[in-house]
């Protein structure tokens, strides 16, 4: 199999020398001579041959309601005076179209989170037109990643092996495959733009492999291989001003999906390493305050005490700059890491402080529950009638994902048309006081909530790290 399929450069040496008239002399061109066929036509086919089988198309089947004949009846004035239809309620599938890679002979299908997001049923179709139904074995929101399950295939199925993302270089030659636009499987070829990509906003791992290989809508899921048939990625998104291909597409590395795909087969929930700090980037002010040579790594903001950071000796104002010797760019490079090892792992970090390199190891665990959730679904007339509320712990603010300190009460949830809808709260909210009062867990806020013949409500909370304070009633 051919690994490298650039064109055969051709070898050329300049010698320069200063001729009677100052003349610069060229001497002769060698080139290599191509030796076979196969050298002459550089062709991609046996990539194709090898990968091409094991990407799918895969179907996301959802029911919804059928909107009513007339825009009329969608209006309140005329549902007064007319009433509603007496015609049943009807519904309609509403199919999206992604593309899958299967990574096992047994029928697993890595495809994106957001294709089968609301999918009811889900069907995938093989390049050589066999179709099957798959079940869901799990979806991650967080990582945008889902891992499926082909029912009762006919025989070994074409699979592709993951490879090591990390290995990926600049410039590496890589294939895209999947089924953009609905058109049927395409393959585009191109190179890795970029390696740890951040800050694209696209999911809360934000570690992406850029690529100028084409990639347009349908082709989410797809997969992203290299010059030995593996694959490297899985196709997420693309930067477009337009919806189609301007020859920036991201997906998520390999080494990603192998945890999710992993975490599918033990039935389990996701469980992510915690380790009990916050991070913010390395300023160039910041470098040189503490004698970096340039700005890079992450820097220490916080602590959360008995955290497994604390632990194992770090500080505030720490600096790390790598995780198992891999260098560190910024905070979101170490939640990629710590994610790739996985819960029970061994992670070796090295910290610039006081102007000198140390090395710190922990063992990665969950963000613990504690204090307990509590949840409470507020009843009542006061205006958190309808809130579902949570207190809060490491674990629930990584759940909710809630980026601060991880104390109090959250709103997790609201439902449509009560007093708490009404009045504007959101989920995620975190209820700070209660006229007066502080509010410190769930049971507190219940018995506040349960106290009759209060006229006035005054409420202070924090939404997105800001503080909001309204009065009501009076």
């Amino acid at each position: 199999m051919l690994r490298r399929l650039l064109p055969r450069a051709l070898v050329i040496a300049f010698a320069l020398a200063a001729g009677p008239a100052g003349a610069l002399a060229q001497a002769p061109v060698a080139e290599a001579v191509p030796q076979s066929r196969e050298a002459v036509r550089q062709t991609f086919a046996p990539i194709v041959r090898l990968a091409a089988p094991a990407v799918v198309n895969v179907y996301a089947d959802r029911l919804v309601a059928q909107r009513p004949m007339s825009p009329f009846f969608d209006d309140p004035f005329f549902r007064r005076f007319f009433g509603a239809p007496n015609q049943p309620g009807r519904e309609r599938v509403q199919q999206a179209l992604g593309s899958g890679v299967i990574i096992d002979p047994s029928g697993i299908v890595i495809t994106n989170f957001h294709v089968i997001e609301e999918a009811d049923e889900v069907h995938v179709t093989l390049s050589d037109r066999r179709e099957y139904e798959a079940d869901i074995l799990l979806k991650d929101e967080q990582t945008d990643l889902a891992v499926l399950k082909i029912r009762n295939p006919v025989g070994p199925l074409p699979f592709l092996t993951l490879a090591d993302s990390d290995l990926l270089e600049v410039g590496d030659m890589v294939l895209a495959i999947g089924n953009p636009f609905g058109v049927g499987q395409t393959v585009t070829s191109g190179i890795v733009s970029a390696v740890a990509r951040t800050n694209i906003g696209i999911s809360d791992y934000q570690f992406f492999i850029q690529t100028d290989a084409a990639i347009n809508p349908g082709n989410s899921g797809g997969a992203l291989v290299d010059v030995d048939g593996r694959l490297v990625g899985i196709n997420t998104a693309i930067f477009s001003r337009t919806g189609g291909s301007i020859g920036i597409g991201f997906a998520i590395p390999a080494n990603m999906v192998r945890v999710i795909a992993a975490t599918a087969a033990t039935g389990e929930p996701v469980r992510r390493p915690w380790l009990g700090a916050d991070f913010q980037p390395v300023t160039g002010e910041i470098a040189s305050a503490v004698g970096l040579d340039r700005p890079r790594g992450a820097l220490v903001a916080s602590i959360f005490a008995n955290g497994p950071a604390e632990t194992m000796g770090l500080r505030p104002g720490d600096i790390v700059t790598e995780v198992d010797g891999i260098p560190i760019d910024d905070p979101t490079s170490i939640n990629y890491r710590l994610a790739t090892k996985g819960v029970g792992a061994d992670a070796t970090f090295s910290v610039w402080r006081d102007r000198r390199d140390l090395d710190f190891s922990v063992t990665l665990a969950v963000a613990p529950e504690s204090p307990p959730r509590d949840e409470l679904q507020i009843g009542g007339r006061s205006p958190f009638a309808g809130a579902t509320v949570l207190n809060l712990s490491p674990a629930v603010a990584e759940e909710l994902r809630y980026p601060g300190k991880p104390s109090g009460v959250i709103v997790a949830g609201i439902a449509p048309g009560s007093p708490a809808a009404r009045v504007g709260f959101q989920p995620g909210d975190v209820i700070l006081t209660v006229n007066g009062e502080t509010i410190d867990d769930t049971a507190e806020l219940g018995d506040l909530a349960r106290r009759t013949g209060t006229p006035v409500w005054r409420i202070s909370l924090d939404r997105g790290g800001r503080i909001l304070q309204t009065t009501l009633g009076g």
